[in-house]
């Protein structure tokens, strides 16, 4: 299971570690274990001075289909839900060290909101940006109901996240969800990390903290939407459709 999300530090790029899922079978569906693995990977990347940059890279033409629904279902079946998504998502928000990312093709749910706390994304000109929240019954979840308005606003964040609207990425360039628009994703997603890693490191710290102002708000937002989102999935309009998308 551990394999599903693979923890790489390539010697090409010094400084750079790789979060690359690996499942690609299942659209690189995130089950608990793989949030697990991510969450130390993150830990490890904060601890050790070796690592500057963390990178998150998918699979040809797949980052990530975003939660493993069956998970989902378990929950709202009557299982428990764990605290493996929370604790990677408040890990992510409260990385101290440049975190980047590289998509090709779909970006779903989590797969999208990810990028909301990365400092750089790139993506190919085929990469879809959804986030199908509402129409699972659920709610947004990553903070994306506070970052999203605040990068592209309003009516873009809702059309995103209510609305479950897709953006190509054209668009997620232009609402300010990408930086660019490349044809080699992994190459230069590690481009990029290996050239940050060779900043001075404690200058780059201290201007990515000023640029990204105090995360406490964030923090709050991920707690908020949690327990919106856990209600949620435990409701009957949830269920039925968790047992409508098992069924396709």
């Amino acid at each position: 299971m551990t394999d599903h999300v693979l923890v790489e530090r390539p010697e090409a790029y010094p400084g750079v570690q790789v979060i690359r899922f690996n499942r690609p079978e299942k659209k690189n569906a995130i089950t608990r274990e793989m949030y697990a693995k991510m969450t130390n990977a993150l830990a490890v990347a904060g601890a050790d001075p070796a690592v500057r940059v963390t990178a998150f890279l998918g699979t040809e033409g797949c980052f990530s289909a975003g939660n493993d629904m069956a998970d989902f279902l378990a929950f709202a079946m009557g299982g428990t839900m764990g605290t493996e998504v929370l604790d990677f998502l408040r890990t992510l928000a409260g990385a101290k060290k440049p975190v980047v990312s590289g998509v090709d093709g779909l970006a779903i749910g989590i797969g999208t909101t990810i990028h909301l706390h990365c400092d750089l994304t790139v993506a190919s000109a085929r990469s879809v940006f959804k986030t199908p929240f509402v129409d699972l019954a659920l709610v947004p979840e990553a903070a994306s109901s506070l970052i999203a308005p605040r990068i592209m606003g309003h009516q873009r964040a809702f059309a995103l996240l209510a609305a479950g609207e897709p953006l190509e990425a054209a668009d997620a360039l232009q609402a300010g969800l990408i930086w660019k628009v490349v044809d080699a994703v992994e190459a230069e997603t590690l481009s990029l990390a290996a050239r940050l890693a060779r900043k001075p490191p404690e200058a780059l710290r201290i201007a990515r903290d000023l640029v990204r102002g105090d995360r406490s708000d964030v923090l709050a937002r991920i707690d908020e939407e949690a327990a919106h989102f856990a209600a949620q999935l435990k409701s009957a309009e949830a269920r039925a459709a968790f047992e409508a998308f098992m069924r396709r």
